[in-house]
């Protein structure tokens, strides 16, 4: 299998994160409509990140993705949180578990990329 192609499962799986978490976000009321939208624009941005991972060879967009990653993960926190319970605690829990699956392919990723570089 080609870098690329291999590369590209983790985009498979972010879809199920996001096939997820779409319609569960479109729920939030809009008085929160700037918060919603953010993390909206997260969830679509983490697509073109992963994108730009798997075209370049650079480790530094792999890191990119996981910083973004963690920023995706703050969010949705902040939303099910017990002061604003904006999300169900349940949803949030499967929408971090669809999220570490993600995290863990790319925690490969970026070992596999890193051992590849060692002499």
């Amino acid at each position: 299998m080609k870098r690329y192609d291999s590369d590209l499962v983790v985009i498979e799986k972010y879809n199920e994160f996001v096939n997820y978490i779409y319609p569960v976000l479109q729920q939030i009321p809009r008085k929160h409509g700037i918060v919603k939208q953010e993390v909206i624009k997260l969830v679509f941005k983490q697509v073109d990140l992963f994108y730009k991972a798997a075209k370049s060879n650079h480790i530094s967009k792999l890191y990119e993705a996981d910083a973004s990653l963690a920023l995706l993960r703050y969010h949705l926190r902040f939303l099910a949180d017990e002061r604003r319970k904006l999300i169900s605690p349940k949803r949030h829990q499967v929408a971090s578990i669809l999220l570490a699956e993600v995290g863990k392919i790319v925690g490969t990723m970026i070992k596999n990329k890193g051992q590849v570089r060692q002499p």
